[in-house]
Parts: structure tokens; sequence; C-alpha cells
């Protein structure tokens, strides 16, 4: 992984880590905002500029807080949410509501509520039930939703298969079944309580491969024209999701956005052209690709174990509680010594977490220099699926996060004091 160092620490945004660990104490997550704004520059000059009709929704269960949401607005990004919790984030952030899709499996009726409440843009259908919900309740309050369907294109993908989705058996989206998915277009079309706008999908994440995402747009566009061929009705909307892969190690070999986007906005405007279709509006939406690269995050080492002729464990002060997806998918990183970043590696460690789980390592097998207790250790490309899946295993408080450009950081969300951690703990009063 190529980063700046001077005087021998890792530089980050212009920001010194050791410092910034001093200062906001460790376990830390710190993200730049410049990364952040270079890869929406990105899609805005390879995707919403190059193209007429098309949009970027930032999957905010990459990474969603209020900083960030106040980003993605200024960006001129819409936003994509998949909970109560991330739609109250947006709602408290003030982020235009006709800018927000609504989307995940089994949407609660107090969701669903709280989204139409709110006159989210669009609300992405995920399930049989899901149209009669969303039509009764807005009948109940007088509107009229828009929505897509989410497919299931059952496409091959090549990536873990945890993070697998646009396969028939899987938990999201409705498979493209005549007795499955046509009735639920034709009662959509007939229903006057919502708006049929068009489709979804997903295929996967992680990818660095533009063909199951080319299959899938295919597979899209075939199905516009049935519709338009069995009821006469014209698709307004597609939305291609996100998925494209980001660089963990080097390893990874990650593509430019346009890798993606181009060819399939080839297939679209030629399918527009040979069938004379007015041009939907094209949705993609990048998480993952625009905030994993931008963060990383800081931990002190504490205790180190050699075994002699098996391993040497350097213990952190983290984890899986702030960093997951080892022990969730074998996921893997890199990273250096923040303190020593510029010295030749000198030894082979295991960097393994606090929790008592067996599974709880971070790195297995990195070349570091000569390590010692306080020092203090660096994970590169941890802020996709980091902070958003932080937890209080062994009850562990979740780390603050930190904003940093041009040499400046800010805490954008506080340490989760002990207090915190048991707030909603209480004693009943047989056990007085």
């Amino acid at each position: 992984m190529e980063f700046e160092t001077k005087n021998g620490h890792l530089i980050w945004d212009g920001c010194d880590t050791v410092a910034l660990a001093e200062k906001f104490g460790t376990p830390l997550y710190v993200f730049s905002q410049t990364m952040i704004e270079e890869k929406c520059q990105e899609l805005q000059r390879d995707f919403v500029e190059k193209y007429d009709k098309v949009r970027v929704a930032f999957a905010s269960k990459a990474f969603s807080t209020l900083a960030m949401l106040k980003i993605i607005q200024q960006q001129g990004f819409s936003l994509d949410v998949v909970s109560d919790g991330e739609l109250y984030t947006a709602i408290k952030a003030v982020f235009p509501a006709e800018q927000i899709e609504m989307n995940g499996n089994n949407k609660s009726i107090e969701e669903l509520e709280m989204a139409i409440d709110y006159g989210v843009g669009r609300i992405i259908v995920d399930s049989l039930q899901e149209v009669d919900l969303i039509a009764a309740i807005a009948k109940e309050k007088q509107k009229v939703v828009n929505i897509l369907f989410r497919i299931t294109p059952e496409v091959n993908v090549t990536t873990h298969s945890f993070i697998s989705t646009g396969q028939k058996d899987s938990k999201f989206g409705i498979p493209i079944d005549e007795e499955i998915l046509f009735p639920q277009i034709k009662k959509a079309i007939d229903t006057p309580e919502v708006n049929f706008l068009g489709f979804h999908f997903h295929v996967g994440s992680q990818l660095f491969d533009n063909q199951a995402h080319l299959a899938a747009v295919g597979i899209a566009l075939d199905l516009v024209k049935v519709v338009k061929e069995r009821y006469d009705y014209v698709i307004e909307e597609l939305n291609f999701g996100g998925g494209f892969g980001v660089r963990y190690t080097d390893a990874d070999q990650p593509k430019p956005f346009s890798y993606f986007t181009d060819p399939m906005m080839k297939l679209v405007l030629a399918f527009c052209e040979k069938e004379s279709y007015p041009q939907p509006a094209v949705v993609i939406e990048p998480g993952r690709s625009i905030v994993a690269e931008a963060g990383i995050s800081l931990h002190t080492i504490g205790a180190i174990k050699e075994l002699p002729g098996l391993r040497k464990y350097v213990s952190i002060d983290g984890g899986m509680t702030d960093n997951i997806r080892p022990g969730l998918y074998q996921a893997e990183y890199t990273g250096v010594l923040a303190n020593q970043a510029d010295q030749p590696v000198t030894e082979t460690v295991t960097v393994s977490g606090k929790a008592c789980e067996s599974t709880d390592i971070l790195v297995k097998d990195i070349q570091l220099p000569k390590v010692e207790a306080g020092d203090i250790f660096a994970t590169f490309s941890t802020g996709a699926y980091g902070y958003s899946m932080a937890n209080n295993y062994n009850k562990l408080a979740i780390p603050a996060v930190i904003l940093t450009k041009a040499g400046k950081a800010e805490v954008i969300v506080k340490r989760q004091s002990l207090d915190q951690i048991i707030q909603n703990e209480v004693i009943p009063d047989f056990l007085q």
C-alpha cells in the first residue's frame, strides 16, 4: 500500500497519525474528507456529468454519521437507507427527503410509516407483502408512494458467498418468476397509492469484474421490454446497485468507476435506441467504494506473545468489536506501525484483537518492523463497515471517529463511555 510518512510517522490527509492517537486515544477511526470527496468527484466526472438522467445514491450502510451525510449532500448525491436508524440519521442531518431511497429486506410497518411520513423519494420493494403494506399506509395518509422492485437477476459473481446477493436463493429481492414477480408488477400498476417506477438489483459486493453487472443489466432490460409488451407500461427508473471493489491489500486491483458505468450505460442507450424506448433514469449505489480506502483505524499494541517456531502474536486494544469483517468472512487487511512507518520490516507477526474469541485476528502473518508495546498499528481501508458494524462484545466501548482534511482533524463521533454502554440496562423490582 502507498502511504505518506514524515519524521518516521504515518501521515493521513496531512495529519500525523501518532499525534492523533495521542490526542484522541485508541482505538480510533480516522476518515479523510479529502479522499471521500475525490471519490465523489470521480463519480461526478465519469458518470453524473457524462450521461443524462443518472444519479448516485450513497449506500449509507457502509458509513452513516451526521457528518458523512453532510458531505454526501454537499456532493449532490442521493442516499440509500435500509433501516429506521439510518433514516433517522438522515432526518437529523436534514437530508432532503426526495433524495432518499428506502431499501432493505423485511421493512417493518413502523419503518414504512416513517419513510412515508418523511416523504422519501422512493421505496424499493423487497418482498411479496410489501406492496400491500405500502398501499395501505399510503391510503391512510392520503399519499402516493414511488416504488421499485428489487429483483434477483441470478448472475454468477466472483466474491465471497456471504456478500453475493443477486442469486435466486437469497434473502434479498424477488425472483424473476412468472408466478412470483409478474403478479406483483400487475398489482403495482393497478394500485393507485403506488407509482411503479422500475427495477433495482444488487449482484454482490467487492467485485473487480464487470461481467456480472453487465449480465444483470441485460436481464433488467429484457424485463423492461416484457413489461412494455405485456402491460403497455413504460419503466422510468433502473437502479443497478453498487458492489464496486476496493483495495484492502495489494492483491486487490480495483477498477475505476467508469469500468462499470460506461459499458452499463452503453447497454441501456443501445436498448433505448433499438426499441425506440424513452431512456429511464439510471441509479448506482456505491458505498464501500466511496469510503473504504478513505478510512484507517489506529490501535495501540499491548501484550506480545512469541511462540518459538510457531507464531508471534501482537495484541491491539480493539479488534472484532471495531472491525468484525475478518472474523465474519475472512476479510483481509494490511497495515503499518504508524510510529515506525519508514522503518524496514524485520519480523512476521499476527495482529490479534482484544475480544475473547480465537477468531479475533485482525491481520495474520504481516511483516512489520520490530514491534514493541505502545506502538501504534494503523490498519488501512477500514472506512467501510468498520464503524457501522462496531459492537459492544465483552462490553468494549465503540471508538471515536475523526474526520481529517488538509492537516486538520475534528471529532465527528465521540468515544462511547462506560456509562453509555449500560445506559439502557435496568434491574427489575423483584431483584431488589
